[in-house]
């Protein structure tokens, strides 16, 4: 069964400087994952279901407008979980909403925590180096429009990639 996830990339020239510093700082999946807002987590479905979602993530994409995504700075879940993350400052209640309109019919999945939008930057490594990623990337800041979101596919060899985008188009 393919495990799928659907995330708003985070463009270049932010996606790659963000991923060299999760490598960095020793992040086991920083190859595998592509720097992202997740909307919909890991999650497993049938290759039947997999057309059906696709259906519903074009709905999904026209009842909402592109916006606008300002990252700045760092925050943590810890203690609750070894994540840390560049947090948004804008944008925040738009992937809120598209998190909210695509996790619905066949996405419909129950969350193991709140959804809170975010940008990883480190996850599941040592402590020292969850608060060097904290305080290093403390000043990080970009902006960028949201126009599109992509479904992801978890592949063995090659981690997660794209293959599928949608075009935010009001409806």
């Amino acid at each position: 069964m393919p495990t799928i996830g659907v995330a708003v990339a985070i463009p270049e020239p932010w996606a790659s400087e963000l991923q060299d510093y999760r490598a960095s700082v020793g992040d086991p999946q920083a190859g595998s994952v592509p720097t992202h807002i997740t909307l919909v987590p890991p999650t497993e479905v049938s290759d039947e279901e997999l057309v059906e979602i696709e259906r519903h993530l074009e709905r999904s994409a026209a009842e909402l407008a592109p916006f606008e995504v300002h990252l700045r700075g760092t925050g943590t879940f810890r203690p609750v979980s070894p994540v840390v993350f560049v947090a948004l400052v804008e944008g925040i209640s738009q992937c809120e909403q598209l998190a909210s309109t695509v996790c619905r019919g066949p996405l419909a999945v129950d969350l193991s925590f709140p959804y809170h939008p975010h940008v990883t930057i480190a996850h599941d490594i040592a402590e020292d180096r969850l608060d060097q990623a904290f305080d290093e990337l403390a000043g990080f800041e970009c902006a960028f429009d949201v126009s599109t979101f992509h479904l992801y596919v978890h592949d063995v060899d090659r981690g997660w990639t794209p293959t599928r985008r949608f075009s935010l188009t009001p409806g």
